[in-house]
């Protein structure tokens, strides 16, 4: 085994500073110095077959220490008498006195100095983050350029509970919008411990939900959507996106409502009478629930032939239990062979709300019947076939 260096002194602080330990130590954690380091040094036997190497490691302990260089370990000895050698003094342990020598080995005192006035910022401001701190010291260094915007950041929210504005209305000297977004995990760490109970919806949990759970507003959920039926445009306007609330209010006189996954299907989606087509929800289809007048409508379902649009379609039924799919049926998928490919990851749960054929074709793709991973997408599907089966629909 070889016998500890200066070097691997230095490295067991670095591990200390590491795990930040060192830096927890200042705010009234385990202490730590003095702190004996791990020692490998010679045998009795090795001080005379490799006497002059222990000679050289000796010498090399006491040039990287603190009588040497002022600040670092120091050498603890003890005689060893050897029958041969006679007396010896030999490096027994090594020490580190305090925190300052362990700062100076690993180059880390600036780093400590900024780390006390980070601590001091928030004694004055949040003491209730101080805890925080000790538990996560590295993390406060890490965040230590944005830390005094932070601090600001939880003084408006404690300032201001459930203010209901959007976060870009924050009136604060370095807190905007792309803040709070960049700390959103943090932030919710923070304000849940500084925050009373009653400014916190404990339900909202997840970093999508941060708006809901500290009170600010959100980016409405918009829906869009296009008027098949020129008579029935919307003062002109047939492709219109507009927020969940808004579009519940309009109790379009149609009869129809078409939902589609793809974009440009919806654009191209042909014209027919007393219908609209919504368009890019995916999984979101939860909004289309908020809207009363959709309920007395049929609705037709049109997703990609893998797992996930069946599992859509699946959810969407709980939502309108009498929704219809379209083009989602096995022959639309053989015919198509030619244009399959492959489902990067495939929703494998069953799915209830499916009718007997619909989950027929899906068992074949979860369970790869067809192949592989099968999928076809909504928009490989010839526009003649689409027109055909509206044709049909429409009567």
């Amino acid at each position: 085994m070889a016998w500890t260096t200066p070097d691997d002194v230095r490295a067991q602080v670095q591990r200390l500073w590491d795990r930040g330990r060192i830096l927890a130590a200042r705010l009234g954690g385990e202490p730590l110095f003095p702190f004996s380091v791990r020692m490998a040094r010679p045998e009795v036997r090795e001080l005379s077959d490799r006497f002059s190497e222990a000679r050289v490691w000796i010498r090399t302990l006491e040039e990287g220490s603190k009588a040497a260089l002022g600040a670092g370990y120091e050498v603890v000895y003890a005689e060893v008498n050897h029958r041969q050698l006679g007396t010896n003094r030999v490096p027994q342990a090594l020490v580190i006195p305090t925190e300052e020598d362990a700062l100076a080995l690993v180059g880390k005192r600036r780093q400590a100095d900024a780390f006390d006035r980070l601590v001091q910022a928030t004694r004055e401001a949040h003491p209730e983050l101080v805890p925080w701190i000790a538990r996560r010291p590295l993390d406060l260094l890490e965040y230590a350029d944005d830390w005094q915007s932070i601090l600001a950041a939880v003084g408006w929210f404690r300032a201001h509970p459930r203010s209901g504005t959007y976060a870009r209305q924050i009136d604060v000297p370095g807190v905007h919008t792309k803040l709070i977004e960049a700390y959103r995990k943090l932030l919710s760490e923070l304000l849940d411990l500084v925050l009373p109970a009653d400014a916190v919806d404990a339900e909202a949990l997840g970093l999508q939900a941060f708006e809901r759970r500290y009170g600010l507003r959100s980016k409405p959920a918009v829906i869009r959507f296009r008027v098949l039926d020129p008579s029935l445009r919307i003062h002109g306007l047939d492709d219109i996106s507009t927020p969940v609330e808004q579009f519940a209010s309009l109790d379009l006189p149609v009869r129809r409502v078409f939902i589609t996954e793809n974009e440009i299907n919806g654009l191209a989606f042909p014209a027919g009478k007393q219908s609209i087509v919504v368009f890019g929800l995916g999984y979101g289809l939860e909004r289309l629930g908020a809207i009363p007048w959709l309920r007395d409508k049929t609705i037709f379902y049109w997703g990609d032939l893998d797992t996930h649009g069946f599992a859509i379609l699946d959810k969407l039924r709980g939502i309108f239990p009498d929704a219809r799919s379209f083009l989602m049926d096995r022959q639309t998928l053989l015919d198509h062979r030619a244009l399959w490919g492959e489902e990067p990851e495939q929703h494998e749960r069953p799915l209830p709300r499916l009718s007997a054929e619909e989950a027929e074709v899906y068992d074949d793709l979860r369970f790869d019947r067809l192949g592989k991973h099968v999928r076809l997408e909504q928009e490989h599907i010839g526009y003649a076939r689409l027109r055909g089966v509206l044709a049909e629909l429409f009567g």
